[in-house]
């Protein structure tokens, strides 16, 4: 993955949905579905007060707005305890040597594109220790207190963390959200990634299979001078040679980094219908542009995104090939001599092979005709996700830009549902709503509020078990403070202020 540099980690002000000067004490935040009152409850109903709150002493509502709605997130909370837990189990000098460049498990893309070129120490380091990801854990868990009085806490502490990640300053000036989000969720990803990467090594350079514990220093430091990509095949004893398969089968069967999904771009000519290999990619936090219009819904806004693109004036692989055949063909036929008819027939022949079996691999040794003379062709564009995120992170991109280069925000009412099916039949997933992240004023301006469902996952005991439940939000306002209710109905009603969602995954179906 490309360096997050100063211009990532310090955000542009221009094209952001930014926050104003506000003092939320102890707020903006929202929870859903809690319980109600009753005499079973009481107890449960006077810790309802004490909400913890983040601090808001500057510009920090694109920080805090985030945090509070990460902090719903189930799967995320337990992905980070597993992370930190597994750091906590392994000696530190698994984490504390940089793994070398070129060093990779077999078959592992996502590690070899986010690491595939060289990164200083000091920030692969910080991977593999996972930094980042143990003060989120820390202050999600401070949020997910239940105290018996009002509390709040800073997230300067997580927000220094991830400068002295980055070693840069985070501008706390008209910032937005979503680049906040997106900032934090790659660093996640690539310090999951670093983590696997590191205990790969680690068990490569040790001789040990998946099962066994990590080697001491000293047993690492013996076994230095092997070449850790080498290794698997170099040196036996029980499971080295399949080191590089069990490690991936061990990260095939655990659950990965979850807000992390994958697409894949395909296109076909419309022409003679060939389709060259999908293209892979991976994201974190989903865009979906909102359309110019006075309503829509979320649905359509993934349509826009899903929909087959048609691309004029494309240069397809294959066609190209048929084209250069069809030159062959012409100089066999019109050739003076024997010895370039004969040419002219192994090129032809050559290409016969590659249209059939590989349109994208030509025969090297074949002159084709110049790129500008090949034909130009129409082609459909196709994009599909292969790979369901656990928990999905989508952000409405209001961003209205003019011939003038001045920007405005889109108003737009984008309904969203609280179930939302993604999918196509045959491998539909479902959705539920967990947080959204609203932002109220124009492009340049304005302040962002955070409501979070408010989940009781097992083991925790619910003592309203039988009693009815209503669905309801809370918030203390900036201005006194006061606890108010408010439904699911009425967040589901902030349809021009939506901003961002969190969807999770519905296991049940």
């Amino acid at each position: 993955m490309p360096d997050k540099t100063l211009k990532v980690v310090t955000y542009a002000a221009g094209a952001s949905l930014a926050a104003i000067t506000l003092v939320y004490v102890f707020g903006p935040t929202y929870f859903l579905d809690s319980d109600t009152p009753s005499s079973s409850g009481g107890a449960l109903s006077n810790r309802k007060k004490g909400v913890v709150g983040l601090s808001n002493p500057a510009n920090d509502c694109f920080i805090n707005s985030v945090l509070q709605a990460l902090a719903g997130l189930g799967d995320l909370r337990l992905y980070l305890i597993r992370e930190t837990h597994r750091r906590s189990l392994d000696d530190d000098f698994v984490y504390a040597q940089p793994v070398p460049t070129g060093a990779f498990p077999r078959n592992d893309d996502a590690a070899s594109s986010r690491f595939g070129k060289d990164i200083p120490d000091w920030k692969l380091e910080g991977l593999q220790r996972g930094s980042v990801t143990k003060n989120l854990k820390e202050i999600l868990d401070a949020l997910n207190e239940r105290p018996i009085y009002k509390k709040t806490i800073s997230a300067v502490p997580f927000v220094r963390a991830l400068e002295e990640a980055f070693r840069q300053r985070i501008s706390r000036q008209q910032q937005d959200a979503q680049e906040f989000l997106q900032v934090v969720a790659e660093r996640l990803c690539d310090e999951y990634y670093a983590g696997r990467r590191a205990r790969w090594f680690a068990r490569c350079i040790g001789g040990l299979d998946e099962e066994s514990p990590l080697p001491a220093p000293s047993a690492l430091y013996e076994k230095r001078e092997l070449d850790p990509i080498q290794m698997p095949e170099q040196t036996g004893g029980k499971g080295t040679g399949d080191i590089g398969r069990t490690e991936g089968q061990d990260e095939d069967e655990e659950e990965g980094f979850p807000l992390e999904g994958r697409f894949e771009s395909q296109i076909e000519c419309l022409t003679c219908g060939f389709k060259p290999r999908p293209t892979p990619s991976t994201f974190c936090t989903l865009t979906l542009n909102v359309p110019q219009v006075s309503s829509t819904t979320l649905g359509a806004c993934f349509d826009g995104m899903f929909k087959t693109e048609y691309i004029d004036d494309f240069k397809c692989e294959k066609c190209r090939l048929v084209h250069a055949l069809a030159v062959f063909e012409a100089e066999a036929r019109q050739s003076a001599t024997d010895a370039s008819r004969a040419k002219a027939q192994a090129g032809a022949e050559k290409l016969r092979l590659a249209i059939d079996t590989d349109p994208e691999k030509p025969p090297e040794d074949v002159e084709l005709p110049d790129m500008r003379y090949a034909p130009k062709r129409k082609i459909a564009r196709h994009l599909r996700m292969t790979d369901f995120p656990r928990i999905l992170a989508v952000h409405l991109s209001r961003s209205i830009f003019d011939a003038s280069h001045s920007s405005q925000k889109n108003s737009a009412k984008v309904a969203f549902p609280e179930e939302l099916p993604l999918g196509g039949l045959l491998q539909q997933r479902r959705y539920k709503l967990l947080g959204v992240v609203t932002h109220k004023g124009s492009h340049h301006s304005g302040h962002y509020e955070s409501f979070r469902r408010q989940n009781i996952y097992p083991p925790f005991s619910n003592p309203s078990t039988f009693q009815p439940a209503k669905v309801y939000s809370r918030t203390a306002s900036p201005a006194d403070e006061k606890v108010k209710e408010t439904s699911t109905r009425d967040v589901l009603s902030m349809q021009r202020e939506v901003y961002l969602l969190f969807y999770e995954l519905d296991r049940s179906h």
